[in-house]
């Protein structure tokens, strides 16, 4: 049976503070941000079907474009257009994924960093137990404000959260289609608020494999990102 991969390109950026107009059309290191991505899933070969979640026209005919440039075999090509949050974009882009996909990558296009080793990873991992995640351990001392905080800064008493427990997800997310889909339509009927697909699966409490990732791969974020996230790819590529 086989797979697809969700590439989410529908989100507004603004938190670059108008640097640049569309993250996942900006240029990095030569290509856009979003040709990284997709060289990586082309290389691997994980992937059978892509489904493009989209902002509107306009960014659809750009991304189409970057898929042509690209050549290769990207003939299994679906688009779905985003909505108001990210879990809402991924419902709609698991809405368009063929019924006979078995797996499901689900990818946020900022991070550009994603490298053939880890999607094979993450597809052995999705093989044997249907729910994996990309993550790295937290180096950091992480420490926890009251609950009722909120943005008050000034005298807490703050609690320490051991960090051999604690990990940073990334994507690739990669779960068997009927699960994820069962999850978010379940976050729907429940209004829920997730802000990852692993929060989605963990509400049918279904176990999630961690595949420990040890390349950077951060999300573009700020406008500062981009000079460090292509330092990385530089490095990467000698």
């Amino acid at each position: 049976m086989p797979n697809a991969v969700i590439m989410l390109c529908a989100g507004q950026a603004t938190r670059m503070r108008g640097a640049v107009a569309d993250k996942v059309l900006a240029p990095l290191a030569g290509q856009t941000v979003l040709e990284h991505s997709l060289k990586a899933f082309r290389e691997a070969a994980v992937a059978d079907y892509f489904v493009f979640v989209i902002r509107d026209q306009e960014q659809r005919l750009a991304v189409s474009k970057v898929i042509v440039g690209l050549g290769g075999r990207f003939d299994k090509i679906r688009f779905a257009t985003g909505g108001k949050e990210r879990q809402d974009s991924v419902f709609s882009g698991l809405q368009a994924v063929p019924a006979e996909v078995k797996n499901v990558f689900i990818h946020d296009c900022a991070r550009p960093l994603i490298t053939v080793k880890s999607l094979r990873a993450l597809t052995a991992a999705v093989k044997k137990d249907r729910a994996a995640v990309l993550a790295h351990r937290v180096v950091d001392t992480i420490k926890q404000t009251p609950p009722k905080a909120g943005k008050k800064l000034r005298l807490h008493k703050l609690k320490d959260l051991p960090r051999e427990t604690l990990w940073a997800m990334e994507t690739p997310q990669v779960f068997a289609r009927e699960l994820i889909l069962k999850a978010y339509i379940k976050v729907r009927a429940k209004k829920l608020r997730v802000t990852d697909d692993v929060a989605a699966a963990t509400l049918l409490g279904h176990a999630v494999t961690i595949v420990e990732n040890s390349s950077p791969n951060p999300k573009l974020t700020h406008p500062e990102d981009f000079a460090w996230v292509e330092l990385l790819l530089k490095k990467a590529n000698g």
